[in-house]
């Protein structure tokens, strides 16, 4: 079996007999790892020892007495956050379990933490596909995107990787001037070069033909298939439209804000955001999983592009915005 995205610490983990993945020591030792975790050089010795002792021991109980003789406000900080958010994880016992009550009960965590569960969330619902048009179209779940126009159709490039390289740019006056624009260093996903995904997963350096390539469109697709069906127990079939001409919304989810946005607008009547739309999706789900006013009938899913021209998925409203029958939460729009 092919491997891709190690940097998920996919493998630190292993997968229950339920096919979810354990919250072991070795996982929890990879985030005390971070850089935001681990003590600055100018750290009080309390600090210090706080860390070393879960180094040695990753799920040991940390009394609140512990943080509070912190010297540092801000680390205080910063430990109340992680350490609230390492307890989830070994309540919880498993990375999906831990995710869906996060969503669910809508509470506060660092992005950067939640970040890191879809991409193990979606590192282990993607084990043994083989597409990469799929994998690379999964990386919208957790890492926000650049749209940019190439021959005519919408190309997407991770943002982190464009920042990092705008920042060299500027740190080089004569190669902003003079050199190419920074998305011009990605190479775009084709049939032909697809192949070469398998060893630069990691590196988030091919950009995603997603207007014009119908393959990336049914990728992401898929992938938002496969995240419903680990998660949920879900089946779904996912397919992508060109146009939004006269959907039935008696049900829509925005798969980020400015696709929530963009189905409001529509639902109204009007089109004030409708030149952002970017992707549309129809799910539809197996028989008896939706409310019943919504059997047979399919969902929309309508992804927008920010005007910073960021695609920034927020897959969590899959999680709380489909009409399941277990709940209610969502948005329901039933024309007449």
């Amino acid at each position: 079996m092919r491997e891709f995205w190690v940097a998920s610490g996919h493998h630190l983990s292993r997968v229950t007999p339920e096919g979810r993945l354990a919250v072991t020591d070795e996982l929890l030792l990879a985030w005390l790892a971070r850089p935001e975790i681990v003590p600055p050089e100018d750290a009080c010795a309390a600090e210090r020892a706080l860390h070393a002792r879960l180094l040695a021991a990753p799920k040991a109980h940390v009394a609140p007495g512990e943080i509070a003789v912190l010297a540092d406000r801000d680390a205080r900080e910063n430990w109340e956050h992680f350490l609230g958010f390492r307890d989830r994880l070994i309540a919880a016992g498993t990375i999906e379990g831990a995710y869906l009550g996060l969503i669910r009960e809508g509470a506060q965590v660092a992005p950067i933490f939640l970040e890191q569960l879809v991409h193990l969330v979606m590192r282990n619902a993607l084990d043994g596909v083989d597409d990469p048009f799929t994998l690379r179209a999964a990386e919208l779940f957790w890492r926000p995107q650049r749209g940019f126009v190439r021959e005519g159709g919408l190309v997407l490039v991770d943002e982190e990787r464009i920042a990092a390289l705008e920042s060299e740019a500027r740190a080089s006056p004569l190669m902003a001037m003079l050199g190419p624009a920074p998305e011009e260093g990605f190479e775009v996903m084709t049939p032909e070069n697809a192949w070469t995904y398998w060893s630069r997963s990691d590196a988030h350096a091919m950009a995603l033909p997603f207007g014009g390539e119908p393959r990336a469109r049914a990728g992401l697709g898929r992938a938002i298939a496969a995240f419903l069906r680990h998660l949920l127990g879900l089946e779904t079939f996912v397919e992508p439209l060109v146009a939004a001409d006269e959907p039935d919304l008696r049900w829509y989810v925005g798969l980020n804000a400015e696709g929530t946005a963009i189905g409001d607008a529509l639902w109204r009547g009007t089109d004030g955001a409708a030149e952002q739309l970017v992707g549309l999706f129809r799910l539809q789900a197996e028989p008896g999983r939706f409310e019943p006013v919504m059997e047979g009938h399919p969902v929309y899913l309508f992804m927008g592009l920010a005007r910073d021209n960021i695609v920034r998925l927020k897959p969590q409203n899959l999680i709380v915005g489909l009409p399941l029958r277990a709940g209610r939460s969502g948005q329901c729009r039933a024309r007449g």
